[in-house]
């Protein structure tokens, strides 16, 4: 519980701090998540996500496909790593993944270290997120539960002379979760991302966030 205080607090001073004339835009995304339990401490997860970006400085429309595995090495302790493929119509990214996933009653915290590498640039980009998430069941069934999370990008090298290093993107969301059988669920979120930017405004998007998660 002091992790997720001062991580929410982290999170909040900058976006009180923004100004107010920061450029905002809207977008929508919808993913998609197949998880495979291929035995009692490995999964497999297949992810898909679409994202309607209209704005130009977001690089317009984007699609992603990740595989991750996972490995369980202690109760309520997992590892794992994988990679992803993102294409949108300025750019792709080629991007690896190592991450250390950690839960406890209502409270998922999750590490994870990206290698990113882009067509225009000529060494990866390594990135650090940190995100911590709590799901409150709304009834005793737990069909319903109130979702709330956020998530920290640092970007750690340049590998451009554009790029920045340090804090780059914080993440807030919030919404509901419901749970279609044993093995499916639909989310909806409302996220809202702040980039955080040298010598100009930061830059804000917000996003209705969709998504079906499946397990099997």
């Amino acid at each position: 519980m002091m992790r997720f205080s001062i991580l929410l607090a982290a999170m909040t001073l900058p976006m009180i701090a923004a100004p107010a004339y920061a450029a905002e835009d809207t977008q929508f995304w919808v993913s998609e998540a197949l998880t495979f339990k291929a035995d009692d401490n490995d999964s497999i997860t297949l992810d898909f996500s679409q994202r309607a970006r209209s704005d130009a400085d977001s690089g317009g429309e984007q699609s992603l496909n990740r595989i991750t595995w996972d490995h369980r090495i202690a109760e309520g302790v997992q590892i794992g790593g994988g990679f992803a493929y993102l294409k949108s119509e300025v750019d792709q990214e080629l991007r690896f993944h190592q991450q250390l996933t950690a839960s406890h009653g209502i409270l998922q915290s999750r590490t994870r270290l990206e290698q990113r590498f882009f067509d225009n640039a000529d060494e990866p980009i390594w990135r650090l997120r940190e995100r911590i998430q709590a799901t409150v069941p709304l009834d005793a069934d737990k069909k319903w539960a109130l979702v709330g999370g956020a998530e920290l990008f640092f970007h750690l090298n340049r590998a451009r002379p554009s790029d920045k290093t340090g804090l780059a993107v914080m993440r807030l969301q919030g919404g509901v979760r419901r749970s279609l059988g044993k093995s499916v669920d639909v989310q909806l979120l409302y996220m809202r991302q702040q980039t955080f930017r040298d010598n100009e405004p930061d830059t804000f998007n917000n996003v209705p966030w969709l998504s079906l998660n499946w397990r099997i």
